[in-house]
């Protein structure tokens, strides 16, 4: 099977679906595949707008991760070490998140969410929602408005349970309106036209 989707939601009618979420272990490439999604679709036309979360690497080792508009902007999410003085102690591992900075990035592109000129969607990239981000209470009422919005779709990732559960990831897996694809190495090769035809049709609704 390509795809993991909960069962009781792939009972549900193609016109409830609005939005696509890609979930799976760390390193799978999951943002790989949203990057190809979006190139995609933006052959097609179609109108979008979010952000990415790419690793920074010096060195040949990681030292933290970056938020990137779909646009190219670049503000810092997390790097490795102690927090900044004056600056809170927001902790993921041996990760410091840097909240003022993702916020700072991150949410003016929220507010810029908005249906095409055509009345079909426009597509919305949250990368992701996860630990990091959930640092930021802005982020998360950003998201639910997002999410509840008529004139977007969205294209996200969320992190596979682990541990204390997430709230807002389980409120996002519990959507009706949301289909999951579960990454592995086994299909991230071959999942691609899937979840680019899922989006299609989340975009035709009409805003």
């Amino acid at each position: 099977m390509l795809f993991g989707t909960d069962q009781k939601k792939s009972l549900l009618p193609n016109l409830a679906m609005k939005h696509v979420f890609l979930t799976g272990p760390p390193g799978v490439g999951k943002t790989t595949l949203v990057r190809k999604v979006c190139e995609a679709l933006s052959c097609c036309g179609a109108t979008m707008s979010g952000f990415y979360t790419e690793e920074v690497r010096a060195g040949g080792r990681r030292v933290g991760f970056d938020a990137v508009s779909v646009a190219g902007q670049r503000a810092p999410l997390s790097r490795v070490g102690n927090a900044s003085a004056g600056g809170r102690a927001c902790r993921v591992g041996h990760y410091v998140v840097d909240v003022t900075s993702f916020e700072g990035l991150a949410l003016p592109l929220f507010k810029n969410v908005g249906s095409a000129s055509d009345g079909h969607r426009t597509l919305f990239v949250i990368d992701e929602i996860g630990n990091m981000e959930l640092f930021s209470q802005a982020f998360i009422r950003a998201v639910r408005q997002t999410l509840d919005s008529s004139g977007c779709a969205v294209l996200g990732t969320i992190p596979v349970p682990k541990g204390q559960p997430l709230a807002l990831v389980e409120e996002v897996r519990g959507r009706q309106d949301v289909k999951v694809f579960t990454i592995s190495k086994e299909n991230r090769d071959t999942v691609l036209p899937e979840i680019v035809s899922a989006l299609q049709e989340c975009l035709k609704g009409s805003a």
